[in-house]
């Protein structure tokens, strides 16, 4: 599951996406892995003012979800931070949520383009891939909806095998019915 940095403009909600993920994660293996949210945002202002290369840009704002994931570990009780493959099963079968800070992972497998069509979805999909998942739930603020909710790359780096959903967090029944597969 990938939790939107967005949803950092409403704790109440995001609070409430926590509490439905460790209740999920009682009865199924889950991996959390973070947006950007305003920590990407303050890369894309910096890439705006000071014209980063493509490269300084990515790194920047992988590092930001590395940031949004200590959110998320701090809030979500029973979680834990991870940062590789090696530690996420270990996570899960100690009875813990992992939280995937993937700026080592990414830096070491460099698997996506560096570009602003690449965001945390597309990471997301790629990290769900290469953990053998078979579903991926996207997390979107409250209020999401259209076509246009995940990065142009997405359906690019999301694997044949892989299905997706985008849930707003304002629909915690919704989010329930996508971990359920529905």
């Amino acid at each position: 599951m990938k939790v939107g940095g967005g949803l950092l403009k409403c704790l109440a909600d995001l609070d409430r996406v926590l509490a439905t993920i460790a209740s999920a994660a009682l009865e199924r293996r889950l991996l959390l892995l973070p947006g950007g949210g305003p920590f990407a945002d303050a890369v894309r202002a910096a890439d705006a003012q000071l014209h980063l290369s493509d490269d300084a840009a990515h790194w920047m704002a992988i590092l930001a979800m590395d940031q949004y994931a200590h959110v998320l570990a701090d809030r979500l009780q029973g979680s834990v931070l991870v940062v590789d493959p090696g530690e996420i099963a270990a996570a899960v079968d100690a009875g813990q949520i992992p939280i995937l800070a993937p700026s080592r992972w990414l830096r070491h497998a460099d698997p996506l383009p560096h570009s602003w069509d690449v965001t945390s979805d597309s990471i997301a999909a790629w990290i769900a891939g290469a953990v053998g998942a078979r579903r991926l739930v996207l997390i979107k603020p409250s209020g999401a909806s259209g076509a246009d909710l995940v990065d142009p790359h997405f359906r690019h780096a999301l694997p044949a095998d892989v299905s997706s959903d985008v849930v707003a967090a304002d629909r915690v029944e919704a989010l329930a019915s996508a971990l359920d597969g529905g």
